[in-house]
């Protein structure tokens, strides 16, 4: 530790604030699927990774598709563009074959999910492969800016800010507009709010599109930064479901401030003791459960 320097040393955090804010959008989308639906969302993984290679694909393939090379979708319209394809991806499986899980136990949603979740990545296995895909940030975000004590890529400053301001707005939406009290109130008393003339099943796929919509964006962010391949989603999945597990199964807040921590955490591990940086969120995990089975944000029982 001592011959670390303090560039070095914020360095390390600073990729593990990424690593946490993509951890915190991912597991927000989980525990909005899982705390109003009662969905465990297995497919959360590949939907990641299907928006980052939709990004991919209208950069770099497009226009060659199309017969004209120049044609590319630059990344600001892939942030949109990705996204709202795969959350519409979403709400079609959630309509065809999620909605006839509701009453059953969640073991059959979450086989169900990792099945989805198989064929998605076997069907980019196939048609693209398994070496990794590279991704340019757009030109405005390339280069460092100077922070005082390093220099830090503008893109990663960039996902940070984005990050945080995407998570907040989520829990603010959730928790504290009449819209989240609607959502709440539909999958607690569903015939209740159907009386008040809302219709709760557009409800229910309207929640999970943007619990997918989550994981889609946090795709798209991250394709400048990690390689673009089939099981990119599937290593994350694994620490983003003890992410969920630690804040609280449905805890949005708990999510969000989770995922910030542990990949902070995450990132100091590997500047003290390296070797423990790919098990100390499962070790914490073991830890919060049994001081509290609910997890930190999570309401007992």
């Amino acid at each position: 530790m001592s011959d670390i320097t303090l560039q070095a040393f914020m360095a390390q955090l600073t990729i593990g604030l990424i690593g946490g804010c993509f951890y915190a959008m991912l597991s927000m989308g989980l525990a909005i699927i899982f705390g109003l639906l009662n969905i465990i969302n297995f497919t959360h993984g590949a939907q990641f990774m299907m928006a980052a290679f939709l990004a991919w694909i209208g950069l770099t393939q497009v226009g060659p598709w199309l017969g004209q090379p120049d044609l590319q979708v630059n990344f600001w319209l892939a942030l949109v563009l990705a996204p709202a394809l795969v959350a519409l991806f979403g709400m079609a499986i959630e309509r065809t074959l999620l909605r006839r899980l509701y009453h059953l136990d969640h073991l059959y949603g979450l086989l169900l999910t990792f099945g989805v979740a198989l064929v998605m990545e076997g069907g980019f296995r196939y048609f693209f492969g398994v070496s990794g895909q590279g991704y340019e940030p757009p030109e405005i975000l390339q280069g460092p800016v100077d922070v005082g004590f390093m220099l830090l890529p503008k893109y990663r400053v960039f996902v940070v800010a984005a990050s945080l301001l995407i998570c907040l707005s989520t829990w603010y939406l959730f928790e504290r507009t009449k819209l989240g009290a609607y959502l709440r109130a539909g999958t607690e008393n569903p015939r209740l709010l159907q009386a008040f003339g809302i219709n709760v099943p557009v409800l229910i796929t309207l929640t999970y599109g943007f619990g997918v919509a989550l994981a889609g964006i946090a795709g798209v962010l991250a394709a400048p930064i990690m390689q673009i391949t089939p099981l990119m989603g599937g290593s994350l999945l694994n620490i983003v479901f003890a992410v969920v597990v630690i804040g609280g199964l449905g805890s949005i807040l708990g999510a969000m401030l989770t995922g910030l921590g542990l990949g902070l955490i995450e990132g100091l591990t590997k500047v003290v003791y390296p070797e423990a940086s790919t098990v100390v969120v499962f070790v914490i995990m073991a830890l919060a459960l049994l001081m509290r089975p609910a997890g930190l944000f999570g309401r007992e029982a």
